[in-house]
């Protein structure tokens, strides 16, 4: 197997204040694997046999309810950890990882996990903080579950989107991989129909334009003052 080149981590914000021979060691371990369009990266309940880094593309996190429902958790960007079950003390995932695009991933064994946040605290750090920021968001869509009207739960969705992977555009700010109106449905705990209902409604009024697996958003602050229950005054 060929060797990793370190330039693949040097600069990612986990991997900050490491060496360039602690980047050599890191990835000592590391595979780099493409994952397809659609493949699933891990399932959940699944042994927590790798954690990953992903290096190009996005990647949806699902979590599948007791009744059956899917509901999408997040997506991870490029730069970003996933699958790190054993820094939450789990040696099963708490969830699947569905590659929303082509994607590269590097994966390590789980078991490497204790050496690796050991021997390096920055990477442990790093790693840690990852795991603290998403459970903020999740507690986050926790809250917006319980008080937000559904129309508000779909803007905050896009604004997320739009701040996380956004590119602008001719249009505006595109989200810049393919989502379907039945994705943005399951990150929000609502219906199709009504995702349908509400896009449809803020492309006559200018906010967003919309696609086959497409979003641009138009109007970013009518946007968020929808999201925040203002009246939009477009």
């Amino acid at each position: 197997m060929s060797r990793l080149d370190r330039s693949l981590i040097a600069g990612l914000p986990v991997f900050q204040g490491m060496t360039p021979a602690d980047l050599d060691r890191v990835l000592q371990q590391a595979r780099s694997l493409r994952i397809a369009k659609d493949q699933t990266v891990f399932e959940q309940e699944g042994d927590a046999h790798s954690f990953f880094l992903l290096l190009d593309g996005h990647v949806r996190v699902v979590k599948t309810t007791p009744d059956g429902q899917q509901v999408i958790v997040r997506y991870i960007s490029p730069g970003e950890l996933m699958g790190i079950a054993h820094a939450l003390g789990r040696t099963t995932y708490p969830a699947s990882a569905v590659a929303a695009v082509d994607c590269v991933v590097l994966a390590w064994p789980g078991n490497l996990w204790p050496d690796l946040a050991g021997s390096f605290p920055s990477f442990a750090t790093g790693t840690y903080k990852t795991v603290g920021t998403r459970l903020q968001e999740a507690q986050a869509r926790v809250v917006e579950l319980a008080t937000e009207q559904v129309e508000q739960r779909v803007a905050h969705a896009l604004l997320r989107l739009v701040k996380q992977t956004g590119r602008k555009t001719e249009e505006g700010i595109l989200i810049d991989f393919p989502i379907s109106r039945q994705d943005i449905a399951e990150m929000t705990g609502t219906t199709l129909h009504t995702v349908s209902r509400l896009l449809t409604a803020w492309e006559e009024k200018g906010l967003v334009k919309s696609g086959r697996q497409k979003v641009t958003v138009v109007e970013p602050h009518r946007l968020f003052a929808l999201a925040e229950g203002r009246a939009d005054k477009g």
